[in-house]
């Protein structure tokens, strides 16, 4: 049985980084019901391993710490720059290795240490707070508890009673104690070095046997260096417990941790970090972790500001296009293309979702190049199309709302996890959802009426994936994207070894695009801002940690000489291989980080020289048996940029397209290209 959820619409008129509260005009929106609920029993319940304060919808589906509250619990996650497990009543650390081949590389965990308590306190682990940038959990009935906080120096933990318990799979070469035993050295035969610190004495033998129940905090760092140790002494006594992130400024993220303890707080940044890092916080390049993101450097302050490039991206070509024969030709184009459009049969709702955005640029095109008489028959497909999934009378799917979770699921993907390519366990929900918002968004513009009517359905669509208020009845804060990482995760609740995952950047991109745009549609200027922040720090993150340029030193050799782009994306992996493909369909691995084409494609392959290296890296692969035209037709995309008129010749000569791109849209495409950018 389904009921309505009554949906309070989503606006954009606060000046915070809330926009789903109040009209343009200050008045409160009344919104008529819009989607159905449903009991999803696809995903699994949330466990007893969230604590019961907690335990309630919206709740994050996509987060750093998933795997904690997965299944038992017990699969690691990486809290840079340590990989954490918690299990059997115990917590593990591991500064982790790499294992590098030409095909992938993961970080190996390897429980370095692990701590417990003797105390009276059993069984599992239990989450009993997160924010932004911080997860806290207890252990043996609140007498452990450990505030991870990511990119801390520091491994902290609270013992609130209990004798700690110490153990480690290595040998103890050496154990030093100070004088007042509140800093420990541990010496290790696999070359390990590991200080503690204790906020009073720890009576710790050589095998790691503590002698005395303790009270108080512990924090526990490797040591990379011998220079980065007076450093750690310094700063030990200052620990986050909670962090926030303020999205308010355009373009701009802020980071502010509270902490607790003494002293200055020590953290750690990430090389993306540092690209866009402007203001409060101080460096302290000579401490340095290694991470599989880069690596880690100290940061000393409370807050940061990471300032990115401001873009002004929307509906159309930065350059558009001029010459007449060019327009000529994209006009005949267009006509054949808005020809063939007829009734989307599938009922995936990824694959209906680029059909429907397909169109959408073909809306947006036509207009561009001031062919109006196409606009109108386009327009009356997206309203055929795009309004019964809205409504509810579509035949073959439906979008519901999940209260079990607090998200809007597939009909089809609430009863089988397989369905819509995980949608009802909380997998790719920006990239569907985002697919359908660039079609809401081009139609509210083309029909003012339509947008007025479905205005709260495309910004509960935008909230799935987008909401940024801290208290929502409906939607957690930022589902897929990741503040710290500063890109998107798709990988919803299931257990991965190694951690979340995300293949397609571009999909990523086009998602918080979609978002912008239904802003710019509304006159939401929160929204248009808000949305292109997320695409352009998205889109920082892909050229950083996809995009493999052979002068790339973030990875190995091994891996980068044979590689251009990451196929998947894991918190602790890095793979060649994709979902659906192996990694010498290279076609594919190109495609899946550049669809959709659109506006902002350009910004994201804006490096030239990288683009005309991934190009020919990928052409062997063309002449493989069985490649597909619609991939094809996305590598002479690229090599447009470089060589335009070979790039059409090719295009030219394309007997299909993918299912969310068209002849159009290359042409267009290739003739905005028109301010060739040679490489250097």
């Amino acid at each position: 049985m389904c009921r309505k959820l009554l949906f309070c619409c989503f606006s954009n008129a606060m000046k915070d980084e809330n926009f789903a509260t109040v009209a343009d005009d200050g008045t409160s929106i009344n919104v008529d019901e819009c989607f159905a609920t449903v009991d999803n029993t696809a995903a699994p319940n949330p466990s007893q391993l969230w604590s019961s304060n907690i335990r309630k919808a919206p709740l994050p589906t996509n987060s750093f710490w998933q795997n904690f509250v997965l299944s038992d619990g017990s699969v690691q996650e990486y809290i840079h720059p340590y990989l954490v497990q918690f299990k059997g009543g115990s917590v593990s650390i591991c500064y982790p290795s790499r294992y590098v081949n030409p095909g992938y590389i993961f970080q190996v965990f390897v429980a370095d240490l692990t701590i417990s308590s003797t105390g009276d306190g059993s069984g599992s682990h239990v989450v009993t707070r997160y924010d932004d940038l911080t997860v806290t959990l207890e252990l043996q009935q609140g007498q452990i508890k450990v505030p991870l906080v990511r990119g801390s120096p520091y491994f902290t933990i609270v013992f609130r009673g209990g004798i700690p318990v110490f153990s480690t799979i290595h040998a103890v070469l050496h154990l030093h104690a100070n004088k007042h035993e509140t800093k420990h050295r541990i010496e290790m035969n696999n070359g390990q070095i590991w200080l503690i610190y204790s906020s009073a004495p720890l009576k710790l033998s050589t095998d790691l046997r503590c002698a005395e129940e303790f009270a108080g905090v512990v924090r526990i760092c490797i040591l990379t260096a011998a220079e980065s140790e007076p450093i750690l002494d310094q700063f030990n006594t200052s620990y986050a417990v909670a962090g926030s992130v303020d999205l308010s400024v355009p373009f701009q993220i802020r980071y502010n941790w509270k902490k607790k303890g003494s002293g200055e707080l020590l953290m750690l940044c990430l090389p993306l970090h540092r690209e866009i890092l402007c203001s409060y916080a101080v460096r302290i390049p000579g401490l340095v972790f290694q991470s599989i993101d880069g690596a880690l450097e100290g940061v000393i302050g409370e807050s940061w500001i990471l300032q990115d490039k401001k873009i002004s991206i929307g509906w159309y070509a930065s350059n558009g296009v001029e010459d007449s024969e060019e327009k000529d030709q994209l006009t005949a184009a267009l006509e054949q293309d808005v020809a063939g459009l007829s009734p989307i049969t599938t009922s995936s709702s990824y694959f209906y979702g680029k059909a429907l955005a397909r169109a959408a640029r073909l809306a947006l095109i036509a207009k561009e190049i001031c062919s109006y008489s196409l606009v109108g028959q386009i327009r009356e497909f997206l309203v055929n199309s795009i309004t019964p999934w809205l409504k509810g009378t579509f035949p073959g799917n439906a979008i519901l709302y999940d209260p079990k979770w607090g998200g809007l699921i597939s009909k089809n993907g609430a009863t089988d996890p397989g369905a819509d390519f995980g949608l009802g366990i909380y997998n790719d929900h920006h990239y569907h959802w985002g697919y359908f918002c660039y079609a809401g968004a081009v139609l509210a513009k083309l029909d003012p009426s339509w947008g007025r009517l479905y205005k709260p359905h495309l910004y509960a669509l935008v909230g799935d994936y987008m909401n940024l208020k801290r208290h929502n009845d409906f939607f957690p804060r930022l589902r897929n994207f990741d503040p710290w990482l500063l890109h998107s995760w798709a990988g919803g609740l299931t257990v991965f070894a190694d951690g979340r995952n995300q293949e397609s950047t571009s999909e990523a991109i086009n998602a918080y695009y979609a978002a912008s745009l239904v802003g710019l549609a509304y006159g939401d200027l929160h929204l248009i801002q808000t949305g292109l922040t997320l695409a352009v720090l998205e889109s920082r993150a892909a050229q950083s940690l996809w995009h493999v340029p052979s002068w790339s030193s973030l990875y190995e050799s091994q891996f980068v000489d044979q590689n251009r782009v990451v196929g998947v994306l894991w918190a602790s992996k890095r793979d060649s291989g994709l979902w659906f493909a192996p990694p010498d369909w290279r076609e594919c691995r190109l495609g899946i980080q550049l669809l959709p084409i659109t506006p902002i494609t350009e910004y994201l392959f804006k490096d030239v020289n990288f683009v005309q290296e991934l190009v020919e890296w990928t052409w062997p692969a063309l002449s493989r048996a069985g490649v597909g035209e619609g991939w094809k037709g996305f590598v002479y995309a690229l090599q447009a940029m470089y060589a335009r008129g070979p790039a059409l010749n090719n295009t030219l000569l394309l007997k299909s397209h993918d299912d969310g791109n068209s002849l159009s849209n290359l042409l267009w495409w290739i003739f905005s290209q028109r301010q060739m950018r040679i490489p250097q």
